[in-house]
């Protein structure tokens, strides 16, 4: 897929979502419901990843960007 046939379909969806939050406020009940439970999805999952990213993130580097040793898993001495 080139570029601009991207940046197109990014474009079309956006034009759809767009078209509707404007016919949302004449929407019927269900569908409003159904709206926001599909938008409370993708910012769960959005916020979920970023979640997830930040602590392996944080659990694997320092905050100088270099390895933390105190994170690596050792056998036990016996």
């Amino acid at each position: 897929m080139s570029p601009e046939d991207f940046l197109k379909e990014v474009q079309a969806i956006g034009e759809k979502f767009l078209l509707k939050l404007q016919k949302l406020p004449k929407a019927d009940p269900v569908e409003i419901a159904s709206f926001s439970v599909v938008l409370l999805f993708i910012a769960t999952v959005l916020v979920l990843t970023i979640i997830a990213c930040s602590c392996c993130c944080y659990g694997c580097c320092g905050c100088d960007g270099r390895p933390d040793k105190k994170s690596r898993v050792r056998p036990a001495a016996h």
